[in-house]
């Protein structure tokens, strides 16, 4: 079961990162024909509106509701992730050369891995650690066209602080991907996307034309809205430093895209950096974290179904079987097996 989830969960964080990966150079299409704020903000309320028509024709899910004491995790993700960063983002582009913001745009990755080790005390080892770095040092070789020059510019800094804010928002979801997804997911698009189109609005830029409209929301429930639904259940089974390890295969994903639909060459760079992705992802992998550990007496809420973890008793008529969810109790237990940083798995070493 254990090996099934985490199986799960490395699929759902590389389909993100592909998701992703592809919207950055379909994005780039579009920016021709809207503002980059207001290109943002159709992009996150895109993906918001997108994912509450699936849920309104879906209605049942057998995931859990958010509760009162997910909303200040969630509220901050927002904050950090879709309305801070952003601005951070823009005012940075604005004052940055391309190839330095490339570049430094692979800090998010770094700072997502650093909070979650060295703040929220999630494990890693040294293979975990060398499996990130090349990983990291394929999206930093992919980005970089030569020497950037500084040159004292501070819009290298907020590009940093935009990084920063992202990774934030990684961990603070994090602390909610139990629960649905799709929630999640919702809530920050629309909220993002709102936020952003009024100061898109308010410094004077204009909505494109209906079509426009239409492309840029279609990208943005793809690359944004399913592929963060993706995340956050990759955040659930693997934890946070190991998808944001996958994730960072993001840029290559939108360079191979680049190279096959816009006819850009292949160079030395991209073959170099998909080998160090390569190795990355073989590390990450092939790896094998068991040990003795104990499972302390908890009760939340979360969608399962009867495995190692769940032997409680239901009290209506509820199939063991299929996923479900509802508040259970989980007893103290002390055992041995292939385990990650999931939501059963989080405990000190």
């Amino acid at each position: 079961m254990k090996l099934r989830l985490l199986q799960s969960g490395v699929f759902y964080a590389i389909t993100a990162a592909i998701l992703f990966g592809a919207s950055t150079p379909l994005s780039k299409a579009l920016l021709g024909q809207a503002t980059p704020w207001m290109l943002a903000g159709l992009l996150y309320l895109g993906s918001g509106l997108g994912l509450f028509i699936i849920q309104s024709i879906k209605k049942s899910s057998t995931e859990a509701n958010l509760q009162h004491t997910d909303w200040l995790w969630l509220g901050g993700a927002i904050l950090a992730g879709g309305i801070v960063a952003p601005v951070l983002m823009m005012f940075g582009l604005s004052h940055t050369q391309s190839v330095i913001a490339s570049l430094l745009l692979n800090l998010e990755g770094v700072l997502t891995a650093l909070i979650a080790w060295f703040v929220f005390r999630e494990h890693f080892d040294r293979r975990i650690a060398m499996g990130m770095g090349a990983i990291t040092a394929g999206s930093v070789l992919l980005s970089w066209q030569g020497r950037p020059d500084f040159d004292g510019n501070w819009g290298f800094m907020a590009i940093i602080a935009a990084c920063l804010g992202w990774a934030i928002d990684n961990n603070l979801t994090r602390k909610v991907s139990a629960t649905n997804p799709m929630q999640i997911a919702i809530l920050k698009g629309c909220v993002a996307g709102i936020v952003n189109i009024a100061i898109a609005l308010a410094i004077g830029d204009k909505f494109p034309n209906l079509l426009t409209i239409g492309s840029i929301g279609l990208v943005g429930f793809l690359g944004y809205g399913i592929s963060l639904v993706l995340f956050v259940l990759a955040l659930r089974y693997i934890g946070t430093s190991r998808t944001g390890a996958y994730f960072s295969m993001a840029p290559f994903v939108g360079a191979a895209i680049a190279i096959v639909f816009f006819k850009e060459p292949i160079t030395t760079n991209l073959l170099l950096a998909s080998g160090l992705m390569a190795i990355g992802v073989w590390l990450h992998l092939t790896e094998d974290h068991q040990h003795e550990h104990v499972h302390e007496a908890i009760i939340h809420e979360h969608s399962h179904t009867h495995d190692e973890h769940h032997q409680h008793e239901h009290f209506e008529n509820i199939s063991s079987l299929k996923a479900h969810s509802h508040p259970h109790q989980h007893q103290t237990i002390q055992h041995k097996h292939r385990h990650y940083p999931d939501i059963h798995h989080r405990h000190s070493h």
